[in-house]
């Protein structure tokens, strides 16, 4: 029966300290729903759309409750073009999205003032079956791997990026397929739709937390190099004061323990700030990719 449910999923998603703590106190506004200014936070596609909704949502009434005035939606989109083709085109006031979309949303009109934390777990992951034939990395060859998205930074480009350098020619070797989300992608592994899936640390861990028989199953093999966490943006047109208050706001979550709680359950222990230069290692893995794999668009 747990088959038949993640196979339907499958289709679905083919078709991701020591500070003392601060007691939480929301703060309620009198104006009515209508009157709110309403600010659209477009999350890129961590998670399939209904999976991001119930994540991130909470997230979203908690910034509208502590901001008079002001009412923010989340935005979910069904893939990373669709949520690409938004940020891009300034559909969003707030945005988070992964490194590639954060350094290309720059020229947009868009600023970075955050990023998502731990670092070290913005790495790729690549999975097998513990039961599958795949044991070295030239056993790939001439099988299908698994991706969320072509520009899912830490589950595409990172792995594409470590196979290329340990003997594998990801064009030329590989059936690659672009599944459409990062549990698509370990599903198409422990389906055995794929001899392999790469996706990163965050959906890997939730996968295994809320399913841990069939991660049992399936073997992280290799992992890659980490770099800058997911960016948190804010469009230029936006009022600074407002950017400043939700920067503060997201900065605090680990301080009180609505915010601690909703960091546990993404796996995640903190916001933190971060600038343009936060991203320079970022482009400088981008110019590697373009030289060593293939080229990417120009944006």
């Amino acid at each position: 029966m747990k088959y038949l449910f993640h196979l339907c999923v499958l289709l679905i998603l083919t078709g991701c300290d020591g500070t003392p703590e601060a007691e939480y106190a929301p703060r309620y506004s009198n104006i009515p729903p209508s009157a709110l200014r309403e600010y659209v936070f477009g999350v890129f596609p961590l998670h399939n759309p209904e999976r991001l909704q119930e994540i991130f949502g909470p997230l979203l009434d908690y910034l509208s409750e502590n901001t008079p005035g002001v009412s923010f939606r989340l935005e979910a989109s069904r893939n990373y073009a669709a949520f690409e083709e938004k940020l891009y085109d300034r559909a969003f006031d707030f945005a988070l999205s992964n490194p590639y979309q954060t350094v290309n949303a720059l020229p947009h009109g868009y600023q970075v003032f955050g990023k998502m934390g731990d670092d070290d777990n913005f790495r790729g992951i690549i999975l097998v079956r513990k039961d599958g034939p795949v044991r070295d990395i030239a056993d790939l060859k001439g099988k299908a791997v698994a991706f969320p998205a072509p520009t899912a930074l830490a589950a595409a480009l990172l792995p594409q990026f470590f196979l290329q350098t340990h003997g594998i020619d990801v064009l030329r070797d590989l059936d690659i397929r672009y599944v459409g989300s990062q549990e698509s992608s370990i599903m198409n592994v422990y389906l055995g739709y794929a001899a392999a899936g790469a996706t990163w640390s965050l959906p890997w861990l939730a996968y295994s937390r809320e399913h841990p028989d069939m991660a049992a199953q399936l073997d992280a093999r290799w992992q890659t190099e980490a770099l800058p966490s997911n960016g948190l943006l804010v469009r230029d047109d936006v009022s600074p004061d407002l950017a400043l208050h939700v920067k503060a706001l997201l900065l605090e979550l680990h301080q009180n323990q609505r915010g601690k709680l909703w960091l546990a359950r993404l796996g995640l222990s903190r916001f933190e700030a971060a600038d343009t230069k936060t991203y320079q290692p970022v482009r400088e893995f981008l110019l590697r990719f373009s030289r060593t794999v293939y080229p990417l668009d120009k944006r």
